[in-house]
């Protein structure tokens, strides 16, 4: 078992992006530091989804660290929308450019943590027998993390293998001449399914909800326009840190209905062949807002895929309808909507045909049984909370977190809970998060976090704690804003409705990076209201 100190400054959980720029963060304050990671190297999300077609919907050039000027200039992104295996190598790269490994205790889960009132410090418990105390607990455990199966019994009677995409085996996997069967048409299946098609005899995709997927025009980098923006970082990291998503787009001033058709269809367009995620729905100030308005450009994207598909009839069953636009998170493909053109690809609408169970030979519904050789889930997360309530955390009093979440969850700034006293949650429910390029997102609330600790050091304090009324005052803000939006609309993750027996809570601020940042340093700069230090 790997040597790890009784008594340190901060634990953290997770060696994701946020665990990692955590570690670099306080270490370089001065703090003992040490990371746990259920992997066998860092990478978080990105060590996990190793499914083909696995990238991000966030431009690489924006999806990375700006704490160090050297670093930007150094990595060299090949893509515009990095791959997974790319992303991968840059997350190694960090951990050993600034030695961060020596730090972190790999192939270990952090299965308790509970805090000591009387020591003012959280004993932390992992499933390979450490036992260890620290002052802060930190849980960089990632908003995307605990794979979801399906809600369908027989999984585990089917002889052949299957797959899920958040846990795809390293080196891949051979389906060539296969019977294929997928399950799930949400971004990772939307990435996965074009790939999977290549290689498989027959590729059978399960639909329960149609997306909303946009055309990525992903491409290698154009070294001009690397350069250009290089020469430049800081003010394009100022601009996306000013912005709504956490990447800036050209702020909108009209509303879709004050246009003309054809004036809004240019538009549509215009956003469109950029391939850009939030493109479209910043393209007019109330596309979120107005369900008349969205509907524009709703029904734009199903132009698109009509477009696309040959068959009029796979192209209904692929029109995304019954949700407004941009209230799921929307999708980035490349030729996805193209790759249910081929004979040997075909589409089941679960809206149709209800899924009953997986089989000994293959996938059962109401309308008859599916046989295949092998089995993709591309079933989602229990997002936002799953991985935080996957650990035992108990706080002040013997009240677990799970116990005080079992509404919904609650928080102050998405950073702090009440009755949990120094335990901060990177980019957790009550934050943009989800909603954000999340480097952003997270390098916000990691030098939030270290500027408290610094503030504390400075004054004496020995503990921090949100207080309730703040905390009740902040998740009545969260779900207020989003009732002024279309979001409540969808049963989307972010309401946690993909989860059988979860709250139905909307869980990330839609408010908007910036106005969330601006809120986060005005709170600190009057001292840390709402918090509690003593």
């Amino acid at each position: 078992m790997d040597s790890v100190a009784g008594e340190i400054d901060a634990v953290v959980v997770g060696a994701g992006f946020a665990g990692l720029y955590a570690l670099h963060k306080l270490r370089a304050q001065g703090l003992s530091v040490k990371v746990f990671e259920a992997a066998d190297d860092v990478g978080g999300t990105w060590y996990w989804n190793k499914y083909p077609g696995a990238r991000c919907d966030v431009e690489s050039m924006h999806y990375s660290y700006s704490f160090d000027p050297a670093l930007e200039q150094e990595w060299e992104w090949t893509e515009k929308y990095a791959s997974q295996p790319e992303i991968l190598a840059y997350l190694r790269h960090v951990a050993d450019r600034y030695d961060l490994r020596r730090d972190v205790v790999f192939e270990t889960r952090v299965t308790r943590a509970a805090y000591d009132e009387a020591a003012g410090r959280w004993r932390v418990s992992t499933d390979r027998g450490h036992e260890l105390s620290a002052r802060y607990c930190v849980m960089a455990v990632g908003c995307l993390s605990v794979p979801k199966f399906p809600e369908v019994p027989g999984l585990d009677e089917f002889t052949g293998p299957w797959y899920h995409t958040a846990r795809w085996p390293e080196g891949g996997v051979d389906l060539t001449g296969q019977r294929v069967g997928v399950i799930g048409t949400g971004s990772s299946g939307i990435q996965a399914i074009p790939l999977l098609a290549e290689q498989a005899r027959e590729l059978t995709v399960f639909q329960r909800t149609p997306n909303y997927s946009l055309a990525a025009f992903n491409r290698p980098l154009d070294p001009a326009r690397v350069a250009e923006i290089k020469a430049d970082y800081r003010a394009v990291r100022d601009a996306d840190r000013n912005s709504i998503f956490g990447i800036a787009v050209e702020w909108p001033t009209q509303s879709a209905l004050e246009v003309s058709d054809d004036e809004r269809r240019a538009m549509y367009e215009e956003r469109w062949n950029r391939g850009h995620l939030n493109g479209l729905v910043q393209s007019y100030t109330d596309l979120i807002f107005n369900e008349e308005a969205n509907e524009t450009a709703a029904e734009f994207i199903r132009e698109q895929v009509r477009s696309k598909v040959a068959d009029p009839e796979t192209a209904r069953k692929l029109e995304p309808r019954g949700y407004p636009f941009s209230t799921k998170r929307p999708c980035l493909d490349t030729g996805y909507y193209e790759t249910f053109n081929h004979e040997h690809v075909h589409l089941v609408d679960l809206r149709e045909e209800d899924l009953v169970e997986i089989t000994a030979t293959g996938v059962r519904t109401t309308a008859g049984e599916y046989e295949f050789d092998s089995l993709v889930l591309a079933t989602g997360f229990d997002a936002m909370t799953g991985a935080l309530l996957a650990v035992d955390i108990t706080g002040r009093d013997g009240v677990t977190l799970r116990d005080k979440w079992r509404d919904g969850p609650q928080s102050y700034l998405g950073i702090a809970v009440s009755g949990f006293p120094n335990l901060f949650t990177i980019t957790g429910p009550g934050s943009p998060s989800v909603l954000s390029n999340m480097v952003v997102s997270i390098e916000q609330h990691v030098d939030w976090i270290s500027d408290l600790v610094a503030h504390m050091d400075r004054h004496g304090s020995a503990v921090v704690e949100a207080t309730e009324t703040a905390e009740k005052e902040w998740t009545a803000h969260v779900r207020e804003v989003s009732e002024m939006t279309l979001f409540p609309k969808a049963d989307s993750y972010y309401l946690g409705a993909n989860v059988p027996g979860k709250a139905r809570v909307f869980m990330p601020y839609v408010g908007g990076v910036a106005p969330y940042r601006q809120k986060c340093d005005s709170v600190a700069e009057a001292g840390y209201t709402g918090f509690d230090l003593r």
